[in-house]
């Protein structure tokens, strides 16, 4: 009998045993799962490209007067194939600027006019549409919405983060603050007060709803562009 209830204690016990582990492990859990997740989305090229988007903005916004440059950011719009979605559009008398940001690592080889640019990152390299040609698509569909000449915009490409170029670029393909530099280099005013002000309202008027909607359908294009290529 006494035996009998030694080994049932002795059982009880290892029981106790494992719980009394297994609760530091689940608490430890808690902590580690929302990190691990953390981790896998910071190294989404969705957020890299959310973040060079964020870093720009705030660039913009504290470099450049804002009763002479006005910032309208994140800009859906319609296409005869879609939509395109322009990253930031600087409005002011000294013309029109398109921005396209790229947060990108590494060693950049390109020429304005190649269809790809190439990523190079120690021996690893990858092909990526060239920025310019993306940039030109967001301009013609601005220029056709608000019908304005070839003269009267001006399309600028930035790169934040640790790429660096290997190639000569020209003056609109920049790094960081050169994105700054670029924009306060043109000091001819080409638009009139009252036209920037039309532009503006033009932009908000022709830009698709700001949504999560809007952003989904923007994706499902662009993936339906690829496939098709």
């Amino acid at each position: 009998m006494l035996a009998r209830r030694y080994g049932r204690f002795r059982e009880e016990d290892k029981g106790m045993d494992f719980f009394a582990v297994l609760d530091p492990l689940m608490g430890m859990l808690w902590y580690l799962v929302p990190a691990v997740v953390l981790v896998l989305v910071v190294r989404t090229p969705w957020f890299k490209g959310a973040l060079g988007e964020v870093v720009i903005n705030l660039l913009i916004r504290l470099s450049l007067d804002r009763e002479s440059y006005h910032l309208i950011r994140n800009v859906t719009l319609p296409t005869a194939d879609g939509t395109t979605q322009i990253d930031h559009i600087i409005v002011s008398v000294y013309g029109v600027f398109v921005v396209e940001t790229k947060n990108m690592k590494g060693w950049i080889y390109g020429k304005p006019n190649q269809k790809t640019w190439t990523q190079k990152i120690y021996r690893h390299s990858r092909k990526f549409q060239n920025p310019l040609r993306q940039n030109n698509k967001h301009v013609r569909a601005l220029q056709q919405l608000l019908d304005l000449r070839d003269d009267q915009v001006f399309s600028v490409v930035v790169f934040i983060g640790e790429g660096r170029f290997k190639t000569d670029m020209p003056d609109n393909v920049t790094y960081g603050r050169g994105v700054i530099r670029y924009i306060k280099s043109k000091k001819r005013p080409i638009l009139p007060e009252d036209e920037v002000e039309k532009i503006i309202q033009a932009i908000e008027q022709g830009r698709l709803v700001r949504s999560i909607k809007t952003d989904l359908r923007h994706r499902r294009n662009v993936q339906e562009r690829v496939s098709g290529r």
